[in-house]
């Protein structure tokens, strides 16, 4: 059993080159190896990995109508689907880039926002290893900077300051 928990908790997704190096189909591929996806929930106060994020089927996601235009969701819970990649140096492993995407989820009515293009630029400006939190509120960021802190303390160390900056806000 608590080895199922760990490999849940791990922060990565998918290993290896899966073209070996020969540079034809899916050469031009993005590797997401180093990313995984961590759920911030402000309304139960918690923050989790979440890898089935990655391909839009964590637990939140499940069982909803989608639609992009969040005013069809009045009654939605906020949260956020954070994008973190890790990398590492002659150091250790840090945390390179974080990004945050907001989702919006009514289970009452079975109907929920995401704004996919926003997901995808968030995907993206992580695997730069750029920050993007600021448009989070200020409880959210306390409960993903907390849990990022929690998970790897040395990972936290080692991570910007911008980082540390941005999440203390």
């Amino acid at each position: 059993m608590s080895n199922d928990k760990d490999k849940k908790n791990a922060f990565t997704i998918i290993k290896d080159d899966s073209t070996d190096g020969h540079g034809g189909y899916g050469g031009g591929v993005i590797s997401l190896e180093n990313m995984s996806s961590v759920i911030v929930d402000p309304n139960e106060n918690e923050a989790y990995v979440d890898m089935d994020a990655m391909h839009a089927r964590s637990k939140i996601e499940r069982r909803v109508k989608w639609t992009h235009v969040k005013e069809e969701v009045p009654n939605g819970k906020l949260y956020w689907i954070v994008w973190v990649n890790v990398e590492r140096t002659e150091k250790g492993k840090f945390y390179s880039g974080v990004a945050a995407s907001e989702i919006r989820v009514d289970r009452e009515n079975k109907r929920a926002y995401k704004f996919m293009p926003e997901h995808i630029k968030h995907m993206e400006s992580s695997l730069k290893g750029k920050v993007m939190v600021d448009h989070m509120d200020d409880h959210s960021r306390k409960l993903l900077k907390d849990y990022l802190e929690n998970f790897d303390k040395e990972m936290w160390e080692l991570s910007s300051d911008e980082l540390k900056e941005e999440l203390s806000k």
